[in-house]
């Protein structure tokens, strides 16, 4: 069984196992070329210059050590960078002396790569210019100019061939953001329909009891103390069910939606129909979920703002789409100013599955009328 300590350093320990592995593959591979090591004359300057390019790309490409101070990592991705721009120059002058020894010219392509794959093109733009400045002197001074342009070429394909591989990797990592930041809003708009909808209902009844107190009504008192007692555990039931609406365990929707009418009729006492048209059939449970949720935000409104007033719930299945509303007739009973996020959060839900969403007052009433494809 492994240590903790193991299984922290285990995904850091292959990457640079890999990296030195390539270096020691780059140091044994020239060694084996012709010219190869030796020491006197063009043998010493092969070791000399491959014993460069593996230093400089090692410390160009291995995690540098921890300083402890926050303000020296600033200059970690600038170092590495001056180090590549060596090792391109040393891999060149290797190229040269070895008259493009296979490992110099991989070590070349490589240098280059791995700067545009792991730094932003600001930074690892001038490792390119470094390395096709020198090629280019290189086949002047050397009167081989035709070979040094196809290694420029060679240069310029691996650049941008490794800036696109790093581009896609940060676009993906964009989207894995964006895909955390849309989970935390759909996490966070449950929460509030569950508040919203459990709370409210309590805060109607312990009113009322407060009210039936100052009375000296204590036996009605009780029976609203109780019944925000129930809708408590409802609350604690809604919970529960939506983590199951979260892992995409919905029941269908005629069956959610005569939930929300029996806990609204037990809550105010007042009637909620609740019509169903169209063939019925199951949507995906993006869809279910939206449209439960719309309805009991709208719901939750009614018995906040229009206290008194009964609900009608149509849910319509249509060709294509789907659509739900929810209405209720003026209140004369005033009832808890607005101004929360009850509407922002259907209206997103909406937006995000392609739907629409409206909500306003509709003759003698209020009505939230609810579109998505389906």
């Amino acid at each position: 069984m492994a240590t903790p300590g193991e299984t922290t350093s285990s995904p850091a320990f292959s990457p640079v196992v890999l990296r030195v592995g390539l270096i020691v593959l780059f140091v044994i591979g020239q060694a084996a070329s012709r010219p190869g090591f030796g020491l006197s004359g063009q043998g010493l300057a092969v070791t000399g210059l491959t014993l460069a390019v593996a230093a400089t790309v090692a410390a160009g490409i291995l995690p540098l050590p921890r300083t402890g101070t926050p303000g020296r990592t600033v200059l970690r991705a600038p170092i590495k960078i001056i180090f590549l721009c060596l090792a391109a120059v040393a891999s060149i002058l290797l190229i040269e002396t070895t008259n493009a020894s296979g490992p110099a010219v991989a070590s070349l392509l490589f240098v280059v790569g791995a700067a545009a794959a792991r730094h932003p093109p600001r930074h690892s733009a001038p490792v390119a210019i470094v390395a096709l400045a020198a090629l280019l002197l290189g086949g002047v001074v050397n009167d081989d100019v035709e070979r040094d342009l196809g290694l420029c070429l060679s240069v310029c394909f691996a650049f941008l061939l490794m800036n696109t591989v790093a581009l896609r990797r940060a676009a993906r990592r964009a989207e894995a953001r964006e895909a955390v930041l849309a989970e935390r809003a759909r996490i966070a708009r449950e929460i509030h329909d569950i508040l919203a909808h459990s709370l409210s209902a309590q805060i109607v009844h312990l009113e009322g009891a407060r009210l039936l107190l100052r009375a000296d009504r204590a036996h009605d008192a009780l029976e609203r103390v109780e019944r925000a007692r129930e809708l408590a555990k409802n609350g604690l039931e809604e919970a529960r069910r939506a983590v199951a609406a979260l892992r995409e365990d919905l029941p269908p929707l005629p069956v959610a939606l005569r939930a929300l009418a029996d806990e609204f009729r037990t809550a105010t006492g007042h009637e909620c129909e609740v019509e169903v048209s169209g063939p019925e059939r199951r949507l995906p449970s993006e869809t279910e979920l939206a449209v439960v949720r719309t309805a009991q935000e709208a719901i939750t409104n009614v018995r906040s703002h229009a206290p008194g007033s009964p609900a009608r719930v149509r849910l319509r299945f249509q060709d294509g789409a789907c659509e739900l509303e929810v209405a209720n007739p003026a209140s004369e009973v005033p009832g808890t100013p607005g101004g929360g996020y009850g509407l922002v959060g259907m209206r997103e839900r909406a937006e995000l599955l392609g739907g629409t969403l409206e909500a306003g007052e509709a003759g003698d009433g209020f009505l939230v009328r609810l579109r998505v494809p389906s």
